[in-house]
Formats: structure tokens, C-alpha cells, sequence
């Protein structure tokens, strides 16, 4: 019976990596579902505001909520089709969306206030399989009587970090789709608290490995294959997260820059390394901690990567910096107990698991990674 159950799990757990195996070429395009940087400022009775978003994902009408590639969606070949258009060719595309579009942005001040699209600025092409970030600045009036706005973001349209510029002590936020933001000050001080700042952080950190950091998913499960004793995953995973901290702090603050076109492919090869480990080592090294330290250093420079696309609140940039961080370890930790949960508890110590569970999904780790690390240097 015993053996019976550790054959369904390798299948099952076989079948979910192999499927991820046969889907690289869509995964691997890195169509990357970036979140809308929107900066408004009001002055003399008038709000302007500038939304830096891939417009090409809205215009193709796919449900951003929740998804981290483009390819995701049954609507990816629309997508693709107007990533590769001129500027020429999406401009007049474009507005007619926004048209549609604009009156689903719910901005009030002390009454509803009216948008109207006042710019469009669509970058080149250059590589269509990376996200393009195109402007739309809109203006609307304000009441006189007006003190604070709120805005309401559509569902459906991603996350939103909403900076407020022009005034002492500016806002600034994250919002899902679907949510409203605070009340903020037209005159400045609605500055969040450093605390307020630590908790709007920790959901971005987290959402950057479950569900949208498939890369450091599989890094985590290579650590996990190795030994399924909670007590060595948990100083792996510390190890990992010192490290990472360490280079995310640095590069978020500008203090070392690293090109992603040299940091992604080896956080590939980062993948396959611990992956093969798996295959050839019975247990842990002394010499292990060193090599995690070292690709946790890796990691870092790409979390730096996605806070950048953010931006940090300039008189709060620990608060930020220790909340996103605190959202990685979580959903590091939660990818540990659902594999711990599901097999490390039940059928970790099974003379045939290492055999049956653990060297299979390591090769296809392994083979991941690899794919990985050619398409990056290569594709």
C-alpha cells in the first residue's frame, strides 16, 4: 500500500513538472505582466495623470488580476501581435480603448472628476518579447471645494503604485485591481507611516514568488528535493534570504547595479546547479551554505530588478525595503510547507522516495533550468 501511494505522488508530481517542461517555449518568452506606474499631481483646480503601463496587454483585453505572463492568457496571440505594431500602426488603437477605458478609473474629490486623454506616447518596438512601457496622460477638473481624491482602480487591470508628486510629504501606494485607494491630501501630508509603508510592501514581495516568481519557486523545491527534514530547509531558506537581502538592499538603492541580461541567465544556471546537486549528493555539504549564500546574492539583484520597477518611498526606504523582503520569506516559506505538507511529511522518509520523487523532479528541474539558461543567452 505504502508503495502504491509513493508511485501516485512521483506521478503526480512528475506531471505537473513535466507539463512545465512542455510549455517553456510559452513560458520561457518572458511576456513578463509588469505592474501600471500611475504619478498625478493637482494644481489651479486641475488633476493631471500619467499611467506608464503595457497598454498592449489592456487594448488585447486580458484580465491582468492575479497573472504574471501574458502568454497566461487565451488572448496572448492578440498580445503578441500588438506588441510587434509601430507606433504608427497601435496609436490610433490605443485611443480608442482609452476612450472606453477611462471612465472605469474612479477618481473623486469630494465628487466624481472626468478624465480626458490628453497625450499617448508608445515607445519603439525593439525586443516584442519583453513589455513596452507606453504613456497616457490624462487631465480632468477639479471642484474648488476639493481637499483630498481618491482613485479606484478597474478589476481586472493589475496591480497600481500610485505616486503623488508637487507637494511636501506625497503619497504613495499600491493597489489590485478592483481597489480604492485612501483619502490623500491634495496639499501633501498623506505620507504613509513607516509601518503603513512595511505592510504595503510585504503583499509585493510575496506576490514576487507565489504566484509570479516561477524561478525562485523551483530554486526553493531544488533545496527542498535534497532533504525534506524541515530543520535544514529552514536554515537553506535563511541562508537564501540573508543573501538575497543583501544585494536587494544594495541594488534598490542604487549602490550596485548589475545588467539583468547577465543576472537572469545565471539565476537559471543557479536552478540547474542545486538541481544536479540533488541527483549526485546523498546529503547535505558543510560546503552547501557557501554555495546558497552565493546564489542568494544572485536572487537579490532580480528582486532589486521588480523594486525598481516600483520605486521607493525616498523618506521611507527601510520600511519598504524590510517589507518586501519579509513578503519574499513568506512565500518562501509557504512553497517549503505545501511541498513539506504534501511530500516530505506522508513519504519523506520512504526507503524508494529519493529514487521514485526526488532524482525525477530534480532532472526536470534540472531540464528547466537549463532551457532557461539558454533562452536567456541565446534567444
Amino acid at each position: 500500500m505504502r508503495t502504491l501511494q509513493i508511485d501516485a505522488i512521483r506521478v503526480g508530481i512528475l506531471a505537473v513538472l513535466s507539463s512545465l517542461l512542455l510549455c517553456l517555449p510559452i513560458v520561457g518568452r518572458a511576456h513578463e505582466v509588469t505592474p501600471t506606474i500611475a504619478d498625478f499631481d493637482s494644481s489651479d483646480g486641475q488633476v493631471n495623470l500619467v499611467l506608464r503601463l503595457n497598454v498592449e496587454a489592456f487594448v488585447a483585453g486580458i484580465d491582468l488580476d492575479g497573472r504574471s505572463d501574458t502568454d497566461e492568457s487565451d488572448r496572448s496571440d492578440d498580445y503578441d501581435l500588438l506588441r510587434n505594431m509601430s507606433q504608427q500602426e497601435l496609436e490610433p488603437m490605443v485611443r480608442l480603448f482609452a476612450e472606453d477605458w477611462v471612465p472605469e478609473i474612479r477618481l473623486e474629490a469630494g465628487g466624481p472628476v472626468s478624465l480626458q486623454l490628453e497625450e499617448v506616447s508608445i515607445p519603439d518596438v525593439g525586443d516584442a518579447s519583453l513589455p513596452r512601457s507606453t504613456q497616457l496622460a490624462f487631465s480632468g477638473s477639479l471642484p474648488s471645494s476639493a481637499l483630498y481624491l481618491n482613485l479606484t482602480w478597474p478589476k481586472g487591470s493589475g496591480a497600481l503604485v500610485l505616486r503623488q508628486n508637487g507637494v511636501p510629504e506625497p503619497y504613495t501606494g499600491y493597489l489590485l485591481g478592483g481597489l480604492r485607494s485612501p483619502s490623500i491630501a491634495l496639499k501633501g501630508g498623506a505620507v504613509q507611516s513607516p509601518w503603513e509603508i512595511f505592510q504595503a510592501y510585504v503583499p509585493v514581495g510575496f506576490d514576487h514568488i507565489l504566484p509570479k516568481g516561477l524561478d525562485h519557486i523551483l530554486f526553493v523545491l531544488g533545496l527542498f528535493f535534497l532533504s525534506t527534514r524541515m530543520g535544514p530547509l529552514l536554515w537553506q531558506v535563511t541562508t537564501f534570504t540573508l543573501a538575497h537581502s543583501i544585494t536587494l538592499a544594495l541594488g534598490a538603492l542604487g549602490l550596485v547595479s548589475v545588467n539583468p541580461a547577465v543576472v537572469e541567465p545565471l539565476i537559471a544556471a543557479s536552478i540547474v546547479f542545486v538541481a544536479v546537486e540533488n541527483i549526485f549528493a546523498r546529503r547535505l555539504h558543510l560546503w552547501r551554505p557557501l554555495v546558497i549564500f552565493a546564489f542568494g546574492l544572485l536572487h537579490g539583484l532580480g528582486f532589486a530588478s521588480v523594486l525598481g520597477e516600483f520605486g521607493l518611498p525616498q523618506d521611507h526606504v527601510i520600511p519598504a525595503l524590510l517589507g518586501f523582503n519579509v513578503g519574499v520569506e513568506l512565500g518562501q516559506l509557504t512553497v517549503i510547507t505545501i511541498a513539506f505538507g504534501l511530500l516530505g511529511y506522508w513519504f519523506g522518509k520512504h526507503p524508494k522516495y529519493r529514487g521514485r520523487v526526488a532524482i525525477p523532479a530534480s532532472v526536470t528541474i534540472a531540464l528547466i533550468g537549463s532551457y532557461w539558461f539558454y533562452e536567456r543567452v541565446f534567444l
